[in-house]
């Protein structure tokens, strides 16, 4: 998941930096592992970037592709491929909607982690104002707010009341995903699980 976080108009690119939803932000792309812990984190890029571009751009896709190791769950925003699973697209069967479901539950984690961080740390959320620094400290923010978070899970500090997190609905469905039939494959195996 990318959510956006808020921050000050910054002096250089300013339109790069207007998200979706209309307001300044760097798009946040992390990986969250089953116990909320977030366990990679790319911080560095204007609210506009798609999800695609910045996963395109990052050492992990490197890292993912030349390991042959791991396997990701992203939103339809990303391409399918054999180390990143997204939804079927218009599901026919019940095995399709059945793993879409599965899908859909897995990337709850994410979400919830990212309504946990939010909550903690209210600045990064569109509630609490926004990080009044450039794009750049802003970024260091956001990663040192993810370390605290993942060392409060560690010693077992209590949960905030989470805060709902419309603004980081992904809407991503409008761009092509550059599916190809090896990966399609890959998928329509697992689907067959169900």
């Amino acid at each position: 998941m990318e959510p956006v976080i808020p921050i000050q108009g910054p002096s250089q690119d300013e339109a790069a930096y207007v998200c979706r939803k209309g307001f300044y932000a760097l798009n946040v792309q992390a990986v969250v592992n089953a116990e909320m812990r977030f366990t990679d984190v790319v911080s560095r890029w204007p609210g506009s970037q798609h999800d695609a571009a910045i996963f395109n751009a990052c050492g992990l896709k490197t890292h993912l592709e030349q390991s042959n190791n791991g396997l990701l769950m992203g939103d339809s925003g990303y391409p399918l491929r054999r180390y990143l699973l997204t939804p079927k697209v218009n599901p026919t069967t019940p095995q399709e909607e059945a793993f879409n479901k599965h899908h859909s539950r897995g990337r709850m984690v994410v979400e919830k982690a990212f309504g946990i961080l939010k909550s903690r740390f209210r600045w990064l959320h569109k509630s609490g104002g926004v990080l009044p620094f450039s794009p750049e400290k802003s970024s260091q923010i956001v990663v040192a707010c993810m370390r605290l978070h993942n060392f409060c899970k560690t010693r077992g500090v209590q949960e905030p009341v989470e805060i709902i997190t419309q603004d980081d609905d992904d809407d991503d469905n409008n761009l092509p995903n550059g599916d190809d039939r090896s990966n399609n494959n890959i998928r329509q195996e697992l689907i067959n699980l169900f």
